[in-house]
């Protein structure tokens, strides 16, 4: 299978973040070699998340282990959450769902 990869944009490693810590999983150094790929899911933002920077035929979705929500720019709600892989428990993708199906405008992430 072969993914379209890029780095994760510094808003979207700040709603990773948040979801780790959120979640009692531990992932060290997770930022290191973290690549991302885009989901086909009418530009809400969600992401194949790729720990070791690329794509691995042997992952399989497992849990979600965190969720955050949030209000886009245009005030609809956002729900992100985090899930991890059956097989090595790394972070596997990153689930955002804006309530009206419209593409995301922005992470919203309130300090």
């Amino acid at each position: 299978m072969e993914l379209k990869t890029r780095k994760p944009t510094e808003l979207e490693l700040k709603l990773i973040e948040l979801l780790i810590d959120k979640s009692s999983l531990k992932f060290p150094n997770w930022k290191e070699k973290l690549a991302v790929s885009e989901m086909d899911d009418g530009q809400m933002g969600s992401l194949t998340l790729l720990p070791n920077g690329y794509y691995e035929k042997k992952k399989r979705f497992a849990k979600q282990v965190s969720e955050y929500e949030f209000l886009d720019l245009d005030g609809v709600l956002v729900s992100a959450a985090l899930y991890i892989d059956d097989i090595s428990g790394e972070l596997y993708e990153l689930d955002i769902w804006k309530v009206n199906f419209e593409p995301l405008m922005k992470i919203n992430i309130n300090d």
